[in-house]
């Protein structure tokens, strides 16, 4: 099943910063990028559980604080080692102060 699920307050991720929330089983990153966009990945590195809110977020891209993989946070694609694996991304739509994520669960 698809759905837009509400999972953040635009108030709740200032801008530069991101943050983890749970969505039934699975961790999303919420990030919010310079300029006012949002963004959606796992929030699990692909190469070894870490959570990467718990990393470094910088000119669109998020670093794991286990291993410095880094990622692109608009796409998933993986940049650098250890990962090899890209990370899952997902559609965001805001509607008035509220963040909404759609994926399968």
């Amino acid at each position: 099943m698809t759905d837009w699920i509400r999972v953040a307050a635009k108030s709740e991720v200032a801008e530069g910063t991101c943050k983890g929330v749970r969505v039934g089983e699975k961790e999303v990153a919420l990030y919010h990028l310079e300029g006012g966009e949002f963004c959606a990945t796992d929030n699990v590195c692909s190469h070894e559980y870490a959570l990467l809110t718990d990393g470094w977020m910088e000119n669109g891209c998020v670093e794991c604080p286990l291993h410095a993989a880094q990622f692109d946070i608009r796409t998933g694609k993986a940049l650098s080692a250890p990962a090899d694996e890209d990370l899952a991304v997902y559609p965001v739509k805001i509607d008035g102060d509220d963040i909404f994520v759609q994926l399968s669960i």
